[in-house]
């Protein structure tokens, strides 16, 4: 049976646009919170306004937070000369959710492209030039797709980089903890076998 109202109607059609909804399950988020009013939806509402209100991006790495610099920038623990570079805030969270990398990261806003018309002006990378000559550091790690447009950022960042006396590195590529042989692409098995190592 369809929602009845305007109201209604503009919610699912909000709640449609956010990535892993369709229509089908928003229309399906929305009955439930309109269910749950007073536990879920008024909530979530003061929740959106408060962060629509404070939240902004950290002027030194692109993480988005409430106070600038963010909590990652401002912890003196974390200054230990390397910089973790990543597409987006996601892959920062991705990052940080590992608890395997203490240092700092920067976020670029995206990657080069031809086919998006994403130029090295559309990315931060003036700032990290930036931080790379002014914060000491010794290692730049590029933690971004394995992708033509992420191999493609990751070369022009290593070329930018080439003289700042920082080494350059990426992330490992290929086969996947319990990953089978069988189950993987042509192109994760010859990245996986290109970046073997001694045992």
């Amino acid at each position: 049976m369809a929602a009845d109202g305007q109201e209604i109607e503009a919610l699912v059609a909000l709640m449609a646009r956010l990535p892993g909804l369709g229509p089908r399950s928003a229309r399906r988020a929305v009955l439930h919170l309109l269910k749950k009013r007073r536990q879920l939806m008024e909530p979530l509402a003061e929740a959106l306004r408060n962060a629509a209100e404070s939240v902004r991006e950290c002027s030194l790495c692109g993480n988005l937070t409430a106070a600038d610099p963010c909590a990652l920038c401002r912890n003196p623990a974390r200054a230990t000369g390397e910089i973790c570079v990543v597409e987006d805030v996601g892959g920062l969270w991705a990052m940080e959710r590992t608890g395997g990398f203490r240092g700092r990261y920067h976020v670029l806003g995206g990657l080069l492209s031809a086919l998006d018309r994403i130029g090295p002006e559309e990315l931060r990378l003036p700032r990290l030039l930036a931080r790379v000559s002014g914060e000491d550091v010794r290692e730049v790690i590029l933690a971004l797709p394995a992708t033509v447009d992420g191999q493609t950022t990751a070369h022009y960042i290593a070329d930018l980089l080439s003289g700042s006396g920082a080494a350059v590195t990426t992330l490992a590529q290929g086969v996947p903890m319990g990953g089978d042989l069988d189950y993987l692409d042509d192109g994760t098995i010859t990245a996986a076998l290109r970046a073997r190592r001694r045992l």
